[in-house]
């Protein structure tokens, strides 16, 4: 038997425009996901995916022969995506399945789906890790995206992460400030599609000018916030900028405008966790208003 793991993520800056170059930071969190493949006689794969609950919410069977099949007419969206997923790290290991060998492969999740934390790209990089594949290619030929998702599975601290003619560079970094009692995550109670959110950020900078040396600067002085004060002024600053590539009011602006502390969307705008600063007494306002999970920096961040 053989088990992998990999991290969840959070996109703190650069959010879109990290796709086109900008540099960002990213945080792996302590919540991840688990990978565990045993061998069988036969030429089946018998998939499990089981929630952060323990409890199975996905399961079907493949057909190893010429070429994967589902075996039990499971028409299923996510079915046919895992056929895809799978398909692709086949184009990448082509010795990885053969007829004389089938596998039982149980996935679980430790966060709950909604949360948005990277379902997709922790199972893809445990599946690179099995296949022996690189992780960004069987991300390129399946979900897509920046691959600073992926760079976070693989790390165990902060990362600054760029793209440059779609090449990553990631740069591990220390990202616990003093203030960081003072940080924390509130799910939006509901999940963004991250590829919405991308055709609505291409569509509404098509004819706008990214300013990448901003966003780059805002990153380090994010990074690198020397107190709590400096760093509500940087990622108001951040929040502003995007919110004019995006023609949309920030998040504070659209339903917190009372809230004292300063807040960031992070990632796809519109879902997921945000970011708040605060004590403990202040996210009390937050509950008032129907959001009630709420983790710390130390609870989230690894």
């Amino acid at each position: 038997m053989q088990t992998f793991y990999s991290h969840g993520k959070l996109l703190i800056t650069s959010e879109y425009a990290v796709l086109d170059g900008a540099q960002a930071l990213a945080l792996p969190t302590k919540f991840g996901q688990k990978l565990k493949v045993e061998s069988t006689s036969g030429n089946l794969i018998h998939w499990k995916s089981i929630s952060n609950c323990g409890k199975i919410w996905f399961e079907t069977h493949f057909n190893i022969g010429e070429a994967l099949k589902i075996t039990c007419n499971d028409n299923s969206k996510i079915a046919l995506r895992l056929l895809q997923v799978l398909e692709s790290l086949q184009q990448l290991n082509p010795n990885i399945f053969t007829r004389k060998t089938g596998f039982k492969i149980t996935s679980k999740l430790e966060f709950p789906e909604n949360w948005g934390l990277g379902s997709s790209s922790t199972l893809i990089n445990n599946l690179a890790q099995w296949g022996r594949v690189d992780a960004f290619r069987l991300l390129n030929l399946t979900f897509g995206g920046s691959g600073y998702d992926i760079a976070c599975a693989q790390n165990k601290t902060a990362i600054l992460y760029q793209l440059s003619r779609g090449i990553p560079s990631i740069s591990p970094v220390k990202f616990k400030p003093k203030f960081s009692n003072q940080l924390f995550f509130i799910h939006r109670n509901k999940k963004q599609n991250s590829r919405d959110g991308v055709e609505a950020y291409k569509k509404s900078t098509k004819y706008k000018i990214v300013d990448f040396n901003k966003l780059n600067k805002l990153t380090l002085e994010i990074l690198n916030s020397q107190n709590i004060e400096i760093f509500k002024k940087n990622i108001e600053t951040h929040e502003t900028y995007i919110g004019s590539l995006l023609q949309e009011p920030t998040l504070k602006q659209s339903l917190f405008s009372d809230y004292q502390g300063e807040i960031k969307s992070l990632g796809a705008w519109g879902g997921d966790f945000f970011l708040a600063t605060g004590d403990l007494s202040s996210m009390e306002y937050f509950k008032i208003k129907g959001y009630q999970t709420i983790l710390s920096f130390s609870e989230m961040i690894l």
